[in-house]
């Protein structure tokens, strides 16, 4: 099989395609033939050595896929060869097979194709669990989603939507702004490229708070960070909840007497940990995310498809800021 590989610490031109022996699942694993694999943003950081997880190299990037089980190993029970199914690995996604753990694999309907498959556990399920376990979302609250046409964030307005929430998108350009009002935000703002001086931050909170009202946001959706964070809380409302998702554009520093003045919660959204800690609830709510996709409120939005051969492209399409949804690697055979 071909599997593209980080052999060094680098970017995305570092990876190389290599030629493998097709894997054998050990006990309680599966292998599964990869039909597709979306690029998130850990994928990118993994390989530079920037992320928390350093898995041993050589190893492939790629953490989220779907594809068919191809065999088993001892001791699996409820899967058949041939069974649809998508996955989170942490890393290996970015190969024509992967080794999953059983217990790791979520049966893919007939009527749900691999791309979605592939890009539907990470973007949604970190938003499903950060706006229900951490925002605690209901109708009528007023979002603000930073980096809102990203795969994430366009998850956090569809899912923000379904919930009954007025939902203002905050995004780079007017091409990205279609994009957010595509998904359904009810308004948006068109931010400026960071860093920012003391004049330029103060006229983006302006700017939120515009688009937000007078009440101002009851959860905004940081994906962002850097030096858009703190405009951001500056709109909050009062006992609003700051949702801390990531941070491309860098770690931010807020001034915490922020915090007292709003009386609001700035809360950490670690998806990986709640899925470790409570894999119960997690199932739960990927069984809920696969409800509102069959009722029509979520579909993840498949911006641009690459090939194996291709894998280093779609990396850095997404390291560069440039995609509007998901990016999906797709195996050719």
């Amino acid at each position: 099989m071909k599997a593209l590989r980080t052999h060094a610490v680098g970017g995305p031109e570092t990876l190389k395609l290599d030629d493998l022996p097709d894997p054998v699942p050990g006990a309680g694993e599966v292998v599964v033939r990869v039909r597709a694999c979306s690029i998130n943003f850990p994928d990118t950081l993994m390989i530079r050595d920037l992320y928390q997880f350093k898995p041993e190299r050589p190893y492939a990037p790629g953490s989220e896929l779907a594809g068919t089980i191809e065999a088993l190993g001892e001791g699996v029970t409820g899967w058949s060869v041939g069974d649809r199914v998508m996955a989170m690995i942490g890393n290996g996604g970015l190969a024509e097979m992967a080794v999953v753990p059983a217990d790791r694999l979520f049966a893919l309907p007939a009527d749900v194709d691999f791309a979605t498959g592939a890009s539907l556990l990470m973007t949604y399920g970190t938003t499903i669990h950060a706006l229900k376990d951490r925002g605690h979302i209901k109708a009528g609250d007023t979002m603000l989603v930073l980096g809102a046409a990203g795969g994430v964030g366009l998850s956090a307005i569809e899912l923000g939507k379904a919930y009954g929430a007025r939902v203002i998108a905050a995004v780079s350009s007017e091409e990205k702004a279609q994009v957010a009002r595509q998904a359904g935000a009810d308004e948006v703002v068109i931010y400026g490229r960071a860093p920012f001086d003391k004049a330029q931050s103060k006229a983006l909170a302006e700017q939120f708070k515009a688009a937000c009202g007078p009440g101002g946001a009851n959860i905004v959706y940081d994906i962002v960070g850097g030096d858009y964070s703190e405009p951001a809380v500056r709109a909050i409302a009062w006992e609003g909840r700051f949702l801390v998702v990531g941070f491309p554009a860098g770690i931010a520093k807020l001034p915490l007497n922020l915090t007292l003045l709003k009386s609001c919660d700035v809360c950490g959204v670690f998806w990986g940990g709640f899925i470790a800690r409570e894999p119960d609830n997690f199932k739960a709510q990927v069984a809920e995310l696969f409800g509102l996709l069959k009722a029509g409120k979520i579909n993840p939005r498949v911006s641009q498809r690459f090939t194996l051969d291709e894998g280093r492209e779609a990396i850095a399409t997404l390291e560069n800021r440039q995609a509007m949804g998901k990016v999906v690697v797709e195996m050719i055979g």
